[in-house]
């Protein structure tokens, strides 16, 4: 599940790099509102558990540090204007935070749970619930499908002729 998320919000930043107009706004939101979701979900139900169960008390300070830097940006996010000049940066700051984060808690600490005898099914249908309530209670993904759907088409139409030139050289050379 937490992969999962990890590979949404990828992918929620990386369309927000090649988003334009007013499609950017909603889309830092979205951004926004699942992180604050999936952090709340790790410092409530799954670090707690890895913390006792691995004993890395550098890598479980490091990441709630991380965590606490992604809440700041996110804050500075949702009180800045779209307008501003810094908005983009605040949002693709927070993107590199993010994915820097993902990569070490995916090597190092997904790889030390794994040698652990922590009680992974127990622990993922916990926070199974939690995420459940927490989706609920800050309006995430059971509500914004439909928007992100209009979101996406918003941007289709938006996208310009060079966009679809470097989208073609993108795929291109992912497939190479």
């Amino acid at each position: 599940m937490l992969k999962e998320d990890h590979q949404r919000v990828k992918q929620l930043f990386d369309r927000f790099e090649r988003t334009h107009g007013s499609s950017k706004e909603r889309l830092a939101q979205t951004i926004c509102r699942e992180l604050k979701i999936h952090t709340e979900l790790e410092e409530g139900v799954f670090y707690p558990a890895v913390r006792a169960a691995i004993h890395d008390e550098e890598l479980m300070n490091e990441a709630e540090i991380e965590h606490q830097s992604a809440k700041d940006l996110i804050s500075r996010i949702e009180s800045t204007s779209p307008s501003d000049a810094r908005f983009d940066a605040l949002v693709n700051v927070l993107g590199e935070y993010v994915k820097h984060h993902i990569r070490e808690e995916e090597s190092d600490m997904f790889r030390q749970v794994k040698r652990s005898r922590l009680d992974t099914s127990a622990l993922g249908e916990e926070m199974q619930q939690r995420k459940k309530r927490l989706t609920e209670s800050l309006g995430g993904r059971g509500e914004g499908h439909e928007g992100e759907r209009e979101s996406r088409r918003r941007d289709e139409r938006e996208r310009t002729p060079r966009d679809d030139r470097e989208r073609g050289e993108q795929n291109r050379f992912h497939y190479a």
